[in-house]
């Protein structure tokens, strides 16, 4: 489930985040903070299907990462696309959609821009 590239913590969920696997998702996501990875892109390219308390994790991610001056990342396939439109659709429904910064692919997601390169500690590099 977890993968790093770079500075980035990349954590894979598939299937469904519900009510049964959104604490796994939670716990993944603080233990990753707790061992001082703040930067975090969460691949739900793969989600079929996302409730209330999946929507629920990631905004308590982002609210986590923001705490720590973290960066997280989602990727999601494009809103036309035939698999993994259905978290777009449940976070443009619930208006929180535009909290995230969203991207189409795990290379998107994990490269650098200028905001980034400026974050990053030279001592760690």
């Amino acid at each position: 489930m977890e993968d790093r590239r770079g500075e980035w913590v990349v954590l894979q969920v598939s299937g469904e985040m519900d009510l049964v696997t959104s604490p796994a998702v939670r716990q993944h996501v603080h233990d990753a903070v707790a061992e001082g990875r703040h930067w975090l892109v969460l691949d739900l390219s793969e989600v079929r299907f996302c409730d209330s308390s999946g929507v629920g994790v990631l905004i308590a991610a982002r609210r986590l990462m923001r705490s720590c001056s973290g960066r997280l990342r989602l990727i999601l396939p494009p809103q036309d696309a035939a698999h993994g439109s259905h978290v777009h659709r449940v976070l443009a429904a619930l208006g929180v959609r535009r909290l995230f910064d969203v991207y189409p692919d795990l290379g998107a997601a994990t490269e650098l821009d200028e905001d980034d390169e400026d974050a990053v500690d030279p001592l760690s590099a």
